[in-house]
């Protein structure tokens, strides 16, 4: 077994360097499947501690890494980060706030990046010492806002022994959690963040002048009815011991004061935890939306697209967290997550197809309240980089098994 003092010191070596290329990454967001100045830049870093990778993957800005270890035939432990930004304005007042216009790490993969950036460069470190006891597999996803890019690498074969060493056994990821305390890690068995999907509705009506709506079929109208009513599929249609969401996040319908628009768009989210709930959802949101443009005598369709599915964590897998962290973080920086959270993440695509565990890292401080995520001023605590990094390098190291 490696010392834990051993790894400790590697990594307080290593995190003045770590917080620069945060900072780094944090001036330079790039959106789902742009990001190839932040792809450069972590293979850039992979090269510079001789850590072989495959790059190229999941549309292009995906990255594969790989230090070898354990005996002959052994599966990897796989550790993933998520790269992109949101297409948002960062409203920071830090020096390192962004640069690039409209584009914010306002999700905090820029830390995610960084911490696992950190964890090859310890873990190559001790597998200069002597070979790990684990293959070691590193996952660098681009596009989870919304991209899937996590289904893009499973299909690329970035867990299956495809590309890039051998398949995984177990797969880890974490995120930074606001609401946690800084330096602690938490996480759940089963379901931990929901399945969600995107929609898009379309009305027609008829346009007209504004001052003469009675010749018109206003699409406004209809539409705004067919927001109020959406709200009823979940407070009227879902058992109510049952979880799901409907929201309409965008409204979109012409573009002059005085004339009534023929058309109008409406986007937004729907998320569940059960199938048969996702599916109760869908098609009571399809009656709504279609019976209310009726009413008025329009016409409306709704589209559902890019699923993402609930994230759960593997039993074993979530254990073999729990144990590890308690063991080397000590039992104290071990939380209780809590109920499962509505929110949704593309690490799910991964437990689809291997044994996977996700994580809360804490950033909260009470001194100093973290701005929520996705809040034009969030900034990644770089105070939670090393807790990430030593989580994750234990579960590289210890032993696999129930």
């Amino acid at each position: 077994m490696i010392d834990a003092a051993r790894i400790r010191s590697l990594i307080e070596h290593e995190v003045p360097s770590l917080i620069a290329l945060r900072r780094e990454l944090h001036q330079h967001p790039e959106i789902g499947y742009e990001e190839a100045r932040t792809a450069e830049r972590i293979r850039g870093e992979l090269d510079a501690i001789g850590v072989k990778h495959a790059d190229g993957l999941a549309r292009g800005t995906g990255t594969l890494a790989h230090i070898p270890g354990g005996a002959a035939g052994a599966k990897a432990v796989a550790l993933r980060a998520d790269i992109d930004a949101l297409p948002m304005q960062d409203h920071g007042t830090h020096a390192w706030r962004s640069r690039i216009d409209g584009r914010a790490h306002a999700c905090g993969h820029d830390g995610h990046t960084t911490i696992v950036i950190g964890a090859a460069r310890v873990l190559s470190r001790l597998a200069r010492d002597g070979a790990l006891p684990n293959p070691v597999t590193f996952l660098f996803q681009p596009a989870e806002e919304g991209g899937n890019g996590g289904a893009y690498m499973v299909e690329d074969g970035a867990l299956d022994g495809r590309v890039l060493g051998p398949a995984v056994a177990q797969i880890y990821g974490l995120h930074g959690w606001p609401s946690h305390a800084l330096g602690t890690v938490s996480s759940r068995p089963g379901p931990m963040l929901a399945a969600a999907e995107e929609f898009e509705i379309h009305v027609r009506g008829a346009g007209g002048h504004a001052a003469f709506p009675h010749l018109a079929c206003d699409s406004v109208l209809v539409a705004s009815a067919i927001v109020q009513n959406l709200q009823s599929v979940v407070s009227r249609n879902v058992r109510p011991l049952d979880a799901a969401v409907v929201t309409v996040a965008t409204f979109h319908a012409g573009n002059a004061r005085n004339v009534i628009p023929e058309s109008a768009r409406l986007l937004g989210t729907i998320r569940w935890f059960h199938a048969s709930v996702g599916e109760l959802v869908r098609r009571r949101m399809t009656e709504c939306v279609q019976h209310t443009a009726q009413a008025f005598g329009a016409s409306a369709s709704i589209e559902f697209k890019h699923t993402t599915p609930v994230t759960r964590n593997d039993t074993n897998a979530f254990h073999r967290f729990e144990r590890v962290a308690r063991q080397s973080l000590g039992a104290s920086r071990v939380v209780e997550f809590g109920d499962p959270v509505m929110g949704a993440e593309d690490f799910s695509f991964y437990g689809e197809v291997a044994p996977a565990c996700f994580f809360a890292l804490g950033l909260g401080r009470a001194d100093d309240p973290c701005p929520p995520l996705h809040d034009p001023t969030f900034d990644f605590r770089d105070e939670a980089i090393a807790t990430g990094v030593e989580t994750l390098v234990q579960l590289a190291l210890a032993p696999l098994g129930p």
